[in-house]
Order: C-alpha cells, then structure tokens, then sequence
C-alpha cells in the first residue's frame, strides 16, 4: 500500500506534456519531390496561402521535372537529415580518356558559396581517383581564388597482381581524407604518359577517374579499370541556418529553435544546428520536439513494458503489486517478506500523517500563492491605479489564466511585435475576440518599468477616439504586467503593404493620424504628448482606418504648463532636434515626428540609414534639400505620382516642411497640420482640380516660392543645410534613449 501511495505521489509530481504534432513541413506546403522527402527548414517555393516553405532563401528546393529530380540550385539532392544536419547530393564524375582518337577529359565543379548554409562533410566523404598511372586533384576556392589543394596517385608499372577487388590501397585505385570546410570545389583527372605506357593490362579504354563520394558509397573493382559504371557520385553536405552563433542568436532573439531543443554552433564555422533534448524527438526547426514514449517503443531498462510508467522526456521503473525493487533488468523485482499486523497499523498511521501534513502544505501553498499574487499586484503598479481610480474606471481587469490560455501558453509563434518595453502577442479569449497583448519585460530596476506601464494605462483609459488604438484591459497579477489592446492587423511600417498604397490611401491615412495627435493634444481632458509618433506605431484596422498605438512613452502636460522636462526618448531619425538639445518635451516634438512620417509616405524612404555609404542618412535633412532645390518629384516613391495629384502632393510637402522646422514656435500644431490634410482631401475630390487643363508649370512654379516664403521665411532655422548640420551634431554629442517599435 504504501509503494501504492508512493507511486501515486511519484507521477503527480511529474509533468506531462505530449504534443499531437509530429509534422516536419509547414501547413500548406509540398512535402515530397520524386520519392524525396522535404523536412522544415527546407522548402519548396511558397504554400497555398502564399507563404514561404522555406526557413531562409538558402533552403529553397525546387522540384525539377525535366530531370524528375529534387534540386538545390542545379544540385540534385536525394535525401535530408534534419536530425544529423546533412544532406545527399549527386556530384558528377571527373574523366580524364585516351584512345587513338585522341583525348578527352571532364572537370567537375561543386560551387556553392552563394549558399554559405552548406558545407561539403570532411568526415562522412573521401576523395577518390581510380585507373592506372592516374593522378586526381582536389581544389578549393574562396571567392574565385584557389585556397588549398589535395590529392592521390596510383601507378601500376603494368602489374595487376597487386590490384584487388575491394581494396583502394594505391594501385589501381587511392583515396584521401577530405580537409574541414570546403564549399566551392574542383575535381581534376589526369594520367602520367598514357601514350607511351604498354603493358600487361588489356585496357579497352584508357581512363583516369576522380571524384567525391559518400563513405561506403563506392567498392573498387579492377573493372572499373576498364570503365567505371556510373558518371554521379553521392557526397554528404553538412548544413546549418542562421549566420551566427547560438550565443549571438539568443540574445538577438532570433533563435529558431522551438520547443524541447537545444542549439549547437555548426562545425562549419557559420550559422548553427537545432537538435531535440534527450527522450524527445520531431523537428526542432518547426513544432519542436515531442515527447518519446520510451514505454511503447521498448527504450526503456525496466523489467518489462508493463513495469514502465513514461514521463516527459524520460520514464519510471516500477514493481508489480506485491513487490519490492526498483524495477530495471539490473536489479529486477522481488516478492516482499509478509509484514506482521504491526508494521501495517504503523503504515495505516503514517498514511495519516502523510496525508494531514500533505492538506497543511496544500493550504500553505494557496496561501502563499495569493500573498505572491497580491505582492506582483502592489509591485505592478496595483495601488497607483488604485489612487488614479476614477482615471481607470473603465479599464476591464482579466486574470492571469484567462491570458495565458489566449495566448497558448504565450507560444512564440503568437508574436507579432517586439520593442523596448516588452512584447506583443496575438490571443483570442474566451468570447472568440482577437486582441492583442502587451507583456513587459522584466528588469532589475523595475520602478522605471513600473512607470511606463501604468502610464500607458491611465493614458490609455482617458481615449475614446476612431484614430487611437483601443485598450480592453489589464492584469496585474503576475510578475510581468499585462496589457489587453483590440487587435490591428496591419500597418504602415509593413513594406509591401506600403509599397502598394496608392496615393489617396497614404492621404487619407495622414489625415486620421493627425487627427488622432490633434485630439490627444487639444481634446484630452489633460494634454497628451505622445512622444514617440513613428510609421510603425500608426496601424491599419480591416478597413485600412489608421489607428495611432504604443503610448508608453507618452507624457501628460498639465495645463498650467507648456512643457516638460524629461529625458530624451523616441526613436532615431524622428527625434525633435530641439527636444533633443534642450529636454524640453511639448507638444510641437509630436508635430516634428509628424513631419517625417508624412515624409516617408512620400518618398518611401526610412527616416534614417545607419550605412556609412548611404548619402542621405537623414530623411527629414534629404526631405527639405529636395524641396529646396526643386527635386521634389525626383524624390517621390515611384507610382504615386499621376497628372491628377501633383498639387495636392505639393500641398502635403509644404505641410511636411513646416512641421520640420527646427524651432518648435515656427511649427503648426496638429490640429491646423489636421485642418490643412483634410481641406487637400477635399480638395482632391472637387472636379476643377482634376481638371486636365490647369497648367502644371504654374503648380511647379509655387513650389520654390513656397520654399523659399512660407518653409523658409525663418531664415536660418529651417535651412537645410543648417539642419544638416545641427542635426548632425546633435546625433554625436547628445545620449539619446531609443525605444525600439513595440509592434502593436
């Protein structure tokens, strides 16, 4: 009874988590090509819904039908290992004849240094050059320039006593190692003095042979002598993804090993290998790896199956009832001695014991649970919400639980964004309702983070706006606080969605974002600043309605007040120049972050190059030159421009410009940069501006004037070869804190 009891206690404290998937390609995609197998990461061109197969462009397949074979590039491949790291291929055979009509010889080259993932295996193949008087060479190359070499010899003399089937010792046929890391390779034949040797061997071809080919892949033959039966050789290829280490990976989170597995630096010397945990098993690249049921497949040291129990990722020996031992073939089991009735009473007894003391650790445990609940409230930001009730009444509060299932467990496929302050995941609750949930990230000097997130809330709570991004709630109870947002599905910041954006979309999505800064600056019961306006934090609902998110960064200004001071924060390239130099956040900062977001959505650049070589690093100082110097359509993103926009395309340039002007007083404010994006909208729709006859050339000529009169009539402030250079100086000598794109 007590092994019972034991046993019992045994499998309630192991936890078991079986996953039903054991799929090794992506949902959608081709699993197969002429017999051969294709395993996540690798891929044959996009699924059913338009999605890569693929991991990474370097596992690319294609199912080629001409040769009805699978390929990587012009490679054929006849199996993948994802376990190993390796794939087969077919190489071809290098010949070097002679016969009286002449010479004949063929080089082989395996070139792959387009595709660094893959790497020829110096353990898993042999070089190999068969036929008499022969000589093969074995050549890499890194980037068009010979490395290193390697080869063998075989000289006959005319003797064939010493050549015999199934040895490759020298004569007749050689074989060399081949040396680590070699991606790009040539395989050379030749023969010493063909023409002149007569001997005893009856060649009817005379032939050198060289080539590449898989461990045990090939038994020499005096045969081969006279003609070697194939023209293709099979050679291993390690293989590996990624283009760092594990180390380097991790701690960009760009790691693609799931579940269950653990990373090992390719040997190659680039990129590295997923392999599963010891007791697991399945793709590592994909679902991750699953449980083996040690029990059902016999890999297990018990006496019997019957005397298994399978745990996650390993399993437990048991004795039959009535039995003692520990239940491995080892050791076996044996029959236990019959107890007196004393020792069953003193068992009785300590079951009793046993089971109070188990009550008192559960009620412990609960008790504990909810002072650890109650501590992450208070340490979350519990009793400022508290304190800022009526500014948060409207926020709905969800549990932990409820959270965590609506998120899989917070799986890392549910990510859709990540930024500075945390991480976003896509869930679905319990009444089928997409959301999006923000979780923190956790820091040691936590009061800072603390801040920002109950900041967002109460931020937050005050919005009620078509343009603002809408908060559903929050949870407080765990270690990393929560936030519950409607969920956005796309964005601006996506650049094939924003590089198919016509003009009259990128219009109107201007207009509602600066509608939404507008009203956090004019109609908020206190001022808003948001403080990190970007493209990436302008969303894009089902109905492309623009939708301004991500307030963590957002400050209130106090109406007695016209700015703050705080330390700098937002995002490089969007950063107010005079912000920057003075810490002095008001509300003309949004208006300059503004001016570059309508700036990228008409050039369809980014706002800042971090390449050296790149001549514009600055899209705000690139923005203002072209203006300046009547280039202002040369810079426009290709196909949006058309007969019937151009003025209107000057007019939101000229509202650009003056949003960037250095000093903040020279600025509109949102609501008249709102009041100037709608009234070109309407505009844009009234028929004489459409009209074919308006003559461009006076539309060009209002450009330099309203350059030179309306963006520069401050003089040196808003120069662009002044702001160059401010801004410029600015970058090297200030410290800026950068908060990356949350994603929401």
């Amino acid at each position: 009874m007590e092994v019972k009891l034991l046993f019992v206690i045994v499998v309630a404290l192991v936890a078991i988590d079986h996953s039903d998937s054991n799929e090794i390609i992506l949902d959608g995609c081709r699993g197969e090509c002429y017999g051969v197998e294709v395993p996540y990461p690798f891929g044959i061109g996009n699924s059913n819904v338009g999605t890569p197969c693929f991991l990474e462009k370097s596992f690319e397949l294609t199912c080629n039908n001409t040769i009805s074979s699978l390929t990587l590039g012009n490679i054929p491949v006849i199996s993948i290992n994802i376990y190993q790291g390796q794939a087969d291929m077919l190489s071809y055979v290098s010949k070097y004849c002679y016969n009286s009509s002449g010479v004949s010889s063929t080089t082989t080259d395996i070139t792959l240094t387009s595709i660094r993932s893959f790497t020829i295996s110096s353990k898993d193949n042999k070089f190999i050059s068969v036929g008499c008087n022969t000589y093969g060479y074995l050549n890499s190359f890194y980037n068009n320039t010979e490395g290193y070499s390697t080869g063998c010899l075989t000289r006959c003399y005319g003797n064939n006593m010493e050549i015999h089937d199934g040895y490759c010792s020298g004569i007749g046929c050689c074989e060399v190692d081949i040396p680590p890391r070699m991606r790009e390779i040539s395989t050379i034949a030749g023969t010493f003095d063909f023409e002149n040797f007569t001997g005893p061997l009856d060649f009817n071809n005379n032939c050198s042979y060289s080539f590449v080919v898989k461990n045990g892949n090939y038994t020499f033959s005096k045969e081969h002598l006279v003609n070697l039966p194939f023209d293709t050789s099979t050679v291993v290829f390690d293989w590996s993804v990624g283009n760092e280490t594990c180390e380097e990976s991790r701690s960009k989170g760009t790691i693609t090993c799931k579940g269950n597995s653990t990373c090992v630096d390719a040997d190659t010397g680039y990129g590295y290998r997923c392999q599963c945990k010891k007791g697991f098993e399945g793709n590592p690249y994909l679902h991750g790896c699953t449980d083996i049921d040690e029990c059902k497949t016999g890999q297990n040291s018990c006496v019997s199956d019957h005397n298994c129990h399978n745990t996650n990722g390993s399993y437990i020996c048991f004795c039959p009832k009535g039995q003692s031992g520990n239940g491995t073939k080892e050791d076996g089991c044996h029959k236990k001695n019959v107890l007196p009735h004393i020792f069953i009473g003193a068992s009785a007894g300590f079951i009793a014991i046993l089971v109070g003391t188990c009550l008192l650790y559960l009620t412990y445990q609960k008790r504990k649970f909810f002072k650890l609940k109650q501590k992450f409230f208070e340490q979350n930001g519990g009793l400022i919400l508290l304190q800022k009730g009526k500014e948060s009444s409207h926020t709905k509060i969800f549990t932990a639980n409820k959270l965590k299932k609506a998120t899989n467990n917070y799986d890392e496929k549910l990510i859709i964004g990540r930024g500075g302050y945390g991480t976003v995941f896509k869930g679905v609750l319990e009444n089928d309702t997409v959301v999006a949930i923000k979780k923190s990230k956790i820091v040691d000097a936590g009061q800072l983070q603390v801040e920002q997130f109950i900041n967002e809330v109460i931020v937050l709570s005050q919005i009620n706006h078509r343009n603002v991004v809408k908060l559903l709630g929050c949870c407080l109870e765990t270690e990393v606080p929560l936030l519950v947002y409607e969920f956005v599905s796309n964005g601006i910041h996506n650049e094939n969605k924003r590089n198919n954006f016509n003009w009259e979309n990128r219009l109107r999505i201007a207009t509602e974002a600066a509608e939404a800064l507008s009203y956090l600056h004019s109609s908020a019961s206190i001022p808003i600043v948001h403080r990190d306006v970007k493209s990436a934090n302008i969303l894009l609902d089902e109905d492309y309605t623009a939708k301004v998110s991500d307030f963590g960064a957002s400050r209130f200004v106090p109406v007695d007040q016209n700015a703050l001071a705080t330390m700098v924060q937002g995002t490089i390239g969007y950063l107010d120049p005079e912000y920057m130099q003075t810490n002095q956040l008001t509300e003309k900062s949004d208006v300059y972050s503004f001016g570059v977001v309508l700036a990228e959505l008409l050039t369809g650049k980014k706002p800042f190059s971090f390449v050296k070589l790149e001549e514009n690093t600055n899209l705000a100082t690139y923005f203002l030159s072209c203006l300046k110097e009547d280039c202002l359509f040369e810079a426009l993103q290709v196909g949006i421009l058309n007969e019937g926009n151009k003025q209107e395309i000057v007019e939101v340039a000229i509202v650009a410009a003056k949003c960037l002007r250095l000093k903040g007083e020279e600025r509109p404010s949102m609501k008249e940069v709102a009041i100037e994006l709608e009234g070109i909208r309407l505009m844009s729709k009234c028929h004489w501006v459409n009209n074919g006859d308006k003559n461009f050339e006076e539309i060009q000529h209002l450009l330099p004037m309203s350059s030179s009169s309306e963006k520069y009539e401050h003089g040196d402030s808003s120069s662009g070869s002044h702001q160059n250079t401010k801004y410029d100086s600015i970058i090297k000598d200030q410290e800026v804190l950068i908060a990356l794109p949350s994603g929401r």
